[in-house]
């Protein structure tokens, strides 16, 4: 599963890189990095900001980041210095790169914060709220984030949504879409179907016309040839586009959505695009593999994916689209993956963190920056266009409502790939597992899944909702 984990990232200051590593909700082990192969990428010139104060000689500059991919750039590839990295490093700061692979981060962190060698940073990832915060591993950031400041104030909607005992635990530096879908035009054209770009742009990129574009293709299919509409990873993000999710947290207590009817309309949609035959359930690792051949119509995953030797060669005419919406939602809804760091319990480091999280959030806030890294993106990637680009912007906006699931984080049963016999987890079988069989070959349904997982859900909403009452009260 660690490869399919890779598919949950992208954020806005990571498009905006030299080259995008993998590096969202949950990110892909030791390979997170760049994934173009120049090996000098052209410069982009980053003007020093004052809106952001210099870190005072007198206190600790460095930060370590724990993680398992570098925030500095990889200066044997040529890589381009991130924006916010160059912000950083102009107020004095400097990150420090601790090692670690995905399958023992945590275990890492936990030993490395009795030591003197206590991490900083850590990525957020799902497993981050509620399940690490009442283990005591991170800090609340409102002394050093004001959400009421300008820089701060857009995303304390978001904020709060991370808030445990009326302490924010999260300060979200950016969001993106989860996943995109990319098909080649070229094949679009020669079956005399629909642009899905232009449907997209009229307003008519719903699940609607992605169902009978898919359909289209995979019937006229030449004799001898199997075709498919879709690869990838999108069941979530399909069935998010509904609003909904599998669990919720209200006023304070963490509640099952299992039997919500738009979740199980979602489902059908999907069990009845694989019962037709239509899904393409094998690992093919990236666009250009899913893509090369004609045979697949559309490649759903994050960007990572979509990008450098992953993405279109010259002469491509590949272009991405947004996860089509549901007809029955008028709602922009976005199955956000959220860039934030968490402050680790027992780092002092708290005006070094302060800055690195104010440069991270100007980075992706501030329009010259943000078009500085656009730079960025469209060097390390020449065959991707400016349509292209501004879908993934435009998919990742704050017009949308921006979706979690915290049914990602509540336990190791619930949430951990790596603590599951088959490497997925409770909330990922109830998001994907429509499409996929049993070992009789057998398609689940959603009657029989959510039938199996129902109690399991409910005891472990019930065991965190009293683990957060402890915690609460101490």
């Amino acid at each position: 599963m660690e490869k399919i984990r890779r598919a949950l990232a992208l954020t806005v200051s990571v498009i905006a890189a030299a080259a995008m590593a993998s590096c969202g909700s949950t990110d892909g082990g030791d390979t997170n990095g760049t994934t173009t192969s120049v090996t000098t990428v052209k410069k982009v010139e980053v003007e020093d900001t004052e809106e952001i104060e210099e870190i005072a000689e007198d206190v600790q500059k460095d930060i370590i980041w724990m993680g398992t991919y570098d925030l500095n750039p990889n200066e044997a590839k040529g890589e381009d210095k991130s924006v916010e990295m160059t912000l950083f490093n102009n107020k004095g700061g400097n990150v420090i790169w601790s090692q670690v692979s995905d399958s023992e981060k945590f275990d890492k962190l936990g030993a490395a914060m009795l030591t003197s060698e206590c991490p900083d940073i850590f990525k957020y990832e799902w497993m981050a709220f509620p399940a690490q915060v009442i283990k005591d591993m991170y800090q609340p950031v409102d002394s050093i984030v004001d959400f009421s400041d300008p820089l701060w104030a857009d995303v304390k909607v978001n904020a709060d949504q991370f808030v445990m005992d009326g302490k924010h635990y999260v300060a979200p530096i950016s969001f993106s879409v989860g996943t995109v879908m990319m098909y080649d035009h070229n094949v679009v054209e020669a079956n005399g179907l629909d642009d899905p770009y232009k449907e997209y742009l009229d307003g008519n990129w719903n699940w609607d016309t992605w169902s009978d574009m898919m359909t289209d293709f995979c019937e006229s299919s030449p004799d001898g040839v199997q075709r498919y509409g879709i690869n990838g990873w999108f069941q979530p993000h399909i069935i998010q586009q509904t609003g909904k999710t599998m669990v919720n947290y209200v006023d304070g207590q963490f509640v099952s959505n299992l039997m919500d009817p738009d979740i199980e309309r979602a489902e059908n949609l999907l069990y009845d695009l694989g019962k037709k035959g239509y899904v393409n359930t094998d690992w093919l690792g990236n666009a250009r593999n899913a893509l090369k051949d004609g045979n697949i119509l559309f490649y759903c995953m994050g960007t990572w994916a979509m990008t450098g030797n992953n993405g279109p060669e010259e002469g491509d005419d590949y272009r991405i689209v947004p996860v089509p919406s549901d007809p029955n939602n008028d709602e922009k809804v976005m199955t956000a993956d959220m860039t934030a760091y968490m402050w680790v319990r027992g780092s002092t480091a708290s005006d070094a963190v302060k800055t690195w999280y104010e440069c991270c959030r100007i980075a992706n806030t501030d329009e010259q920056y943000k078009e500085n890294g656009r730079e960025k993106f469209m060097n390390a990637n020449p065959a991707w266009t400016d349509e292209m680009y501004d879908v993934f912007v435009q998919a990742s906006s704050s017009e949308n409502r921006m979706i979690f699931d915290y049914g990602y984080g509540i336990s190791s049963e619930m949430s951990d790939d790596n603590a599951s016999m088959d490497g997925n987890c409770i909330t990922r079988k109830l998001y994907e597992f429509t499409n996929k069989t049993d070992d009789a070959g057998a398609q689940y349904t959603w009657t029989s899944l959510r039938e199996t997982y129902s109690a399991t859900v409910d005891q472990e909403l019930k065991t965190i909702n009293e683990a957060v009452a402890a915690y609460t009260s101490k």
